[in-house]
């Protein structure tokens, strides 16, 4: 697969980087194998996790294709960039086509990015988890990388105004590989998010409490934050959906 596009857009960002000031504490890349398929299971707290989710990859010189939704690959300016990318297309109503591709590219030795929670998480902890992270990577053998982002939802998040000045810290942990079966993926997908929260714990605990002081929205509210709760999100959540629907159903009718 040619890559004329991602190698130049991975130095421009670390361009970026660079001039934003920005602090990277990256722990556990080791575990992501130099070649072969390999799976990246990533929390998702931010609009740009998948541009900071692939240096977890970088260390060992590997180009992540992520899945992401379908909506990203219609827009005018997005799509054609995805597309060159090769990153992965995702229904959310039909997602039969996506996970074969996935399963592909993880045979073919492509290294594939998926969030288990499937939107980002208002409350910045866990949401519930789908088992299509577990059931792609036992389908096409490969191991499964957990992966920690924290500090990305201070840049560009749900509810909050865009916020790219200097000097934030980057966290981005890698944990040991799991290996599922997909004989039970309910089971297998429960360790996978035990597995992350107690990383997300440690990643949180482990950030410069310089820059997360109690009360900060970018905080959950179960570590002295602001953020909402994950009973509230569930609420936000239901009433963004509702909206949407909404929405779309006032375009229908015009």
């Amino acid at each position: 697969m040619r890559d004329l596009t991602y190698p130049p857009i991975i130095a421009a960002a670390k361009t970026s980087f660079r001039l934003l000031g920005q602090r990277f504490v990256m722990t556990g890349t080791e575990h992501v194998p130099r070649t072969g398929g390999v799976l990246l299971a990533y929390n998702h707290i931010g609009y740009v996790d998948f541009v900071y989710g692939g240096l977890a990859a970088n260390p060992s010189g590997r180009l992540v294709r992520f899945m992401a939704k379908r909506e990203l690959f219609d827009h005018r300016w997005t799509g054609p960039l995805m597309r060159s990318l090769h990153h992965i297309e995702v229904d959310r109503g039909d997602g039969v086509q996506s996970y074969q591709t996935a399963v592909d590219r993880l045979r073919g030795g492509e290294a594939v990015g998926i969030f288990p929670e499937a939107t980002i998480s208002r409350s910045f902890e866990l949401k519930d988890f789908k088992t299509g992270t577990v059931r792609i990577a036992a389908a096409a053998g490969v191991p499964l990388l957990p992966v920690i982002l924290w500090g990305t939802q201070r840049m560009m998040t749900k509810d909050h105004d865009k916020d790219f000045s200097r000097g934030k810290t980057i966290a981005i942990s890698v944990g040991e590989p799991l290996h599922p079966t997909g004989a039970d993926p309910v089971a297998e997908t429960r360790e996978l998010k035990d597995r992350m929260t107690g990383m997300l714990d440690s990643t949180i605990r482990a950030y410069p409490e310089t820059e997360q002081p109690p009360g900060s929205w970018w905080l959950p509210a179960s570590y002295g934050g602001s953020a909402p709760t994950p009973e509230e999100a569930l609420r936000l959540d239901a009433e963004e959906k509702r909206r949407r629907a909404e929405k779309r159903r006032a375009a229908r009718k015009k």
